[in-house]
């Protein structure tokens, strides 16, 4: 009889698990989701930006200057809220901050003037300030031991939705107007209801004592404070050259096919939409390779690997700038999960603080790769920005300095 007890002990633990397995999937479905919403909404910043020229008779230092607005805003922001919520977690937060998307919208599809949009865009930027580190840690609190999956699982919500913007913009945004914006705030609408359910779950799972499993156990091999900082470091040098390089196709692409190729905008969006959509492929998939068989190697293999094509891109026809711009957006964008994963590694417990470092720098080095590009463009051209930035991808090799923190990999895949 204690044995048939026993028994149906164990399998009332096993299907309590399951269901806890099964919710926490179906938050990261959530937050993936609402990533995807808050980037959606975000991507409509540039993909707008050949209306936003032609309506207030911007140069592309003015176009810069809008995306280091957004950009920055955001990058200031995240490592503060990341480092607030370490300290003290406010999941609610996240629906107020895409409230202040929302109000963004509505003001950026109302601008009569240059000088209204900056504080529109700005208004996004902090909606997204406080999105990203505060949905991190749900992220990893649902992952369930499978960090890069997680991670993975909920930047590919977000990196479709930056390849949806630009394709709805073409859509919606360009036959319809400026005015047509305001028809995004219906997105962040529902962002907001999700994000809310969201914040239901991790206020009752935080309040739900559990014993951490095998999986969820710690692998990192401890380093000296010294050689924390060192790889930190070298993780940092390492989203710079990511993200100064896709910071030229982000905010510049369009320009670059409608200069070179003399293409519609339409057409040109279309191009762009592609390059995002590979982008958003690249994401999910770095996570799953990493947690199988290390970040490290998804690293070395993401920048570098980019290298190549970034190299023939400036001299390839308009198919072939198509293919190479898909190739490297797949290749370029599996880096950051396995990035982001490896630096709460390296610095454990402070989840929000790496989130929202690394968001944010990611964020602010678009901004200034934006301004930077743009006016390098004025001085010279398209072009020759494509030219230069080819090169970013080198600093990949620093990859070498990184030490190993993810401990046997058996023990990982247990």
């Amino acid at each position: 009889m204690a044995t048939a007890e026993e028994a149906i002990g164990e399998e009332g633990k096993t299907a309590a698990a399951l269901t806890r397995e099964g919710a926490a999937l179906a938050v990261l479905g959530a937050l993936s989701f609402s990533h995807l919403l808050n980037d959606l909404v975000a991507s409509l910043v540039p993909a707008v930006y050949p209306m936003l020229k032609t309506s207030f008779g911007l140069d592309f230092a003015e176009v810069g200057l809008v995306t280091l607005c957004y950009q920055v805003t955001a990058s200031l922001l995240q490592p503060a809220v990341g480092l607030f919520t370490d300290r003290r977690p406010m999941p609610y937060s996240l629906p107020v901050g895409m409230g202040f998307t929302l109000c963004g919208l509505i003001l950026l599809s109302r601008a009569s003037h240059f000088f209204m949009v900056l504080p529109a865009v700005a208004m996004v930027g902090i909606g997204s300030a406080v999105f990203h580190p505060e949905s991190s840690r749900i992220a990893r609190a649902a992952s369930g031991g499978r960090h890069g999956f997680a991670q993975s699982l909920f930047q590919m919500g977000g990196a479709t939705g930056s390849a949806l913007g630009p394709l709805l913009a073409a859509l919606i945004v360009m036959p319809r107007g400026q005015g047509s914006i305001a028809l995004f705030a219906l997105v962040a609408l529902l962002a907001m209801l999700v994000l809310t359910a969201i914040c239901r779950w991790h206020s009752r799972a935080r309040s739900t004592p559990r014993r951490p499993s095998r999986a969820t156990k710690s692998t990192a091999v401890a380093l000296s404070p010294g050689r924390t900082r060192l790889a930190l470091f070298v993780l940092l040098l390492l989203v710079f050259s990511k993200y100064f390089y896709l910071s030229s196709l982000t905010s510049y692409y369009t320009f670059y096919l409608i200069d070179r190729f003399h293409v519609s905008v339409e057409n040109a969006q279309i191009h762009l939409f592609v390059f995002l959509g590979a982008a958003a492929l690249g994401t999910f998939f770095g996570g799953p390779i990493g947690d199988r068989y290390g970040r490290k190697a998804v690293i070395w293999g993401s920048i570098v690997g980019a290298l190549p094509f970034t190299m023939m891109l400036p001299y390839a026809n308009l198919l072939w700038t198509g293919i190479l711009s898909a190739i490297i957006g797949l290749v370029l964008s599996s880096a950051f999960s396995a990035i982001l994963v490896y630096a709460t590694e390296l610095v454990p417990g402070r989840v929000g603080t790496i989130s929202g470092l690394f968001f944010g720098l990611a964020f602010g080095i678009a901004g200034v790769g934006a301004a930077v590009l743009g006016e390098v463009a004025d001085l010279t051209s398209i072009d020759f920005v494509y030219r230069v930035c080819a090169w970013l991808p080198l600093l990949g090799l620093l990859t070498a300095f990184l030490p190993n923190v993810e401990g046997p990999r058996a023990l990982r895949q247990e």
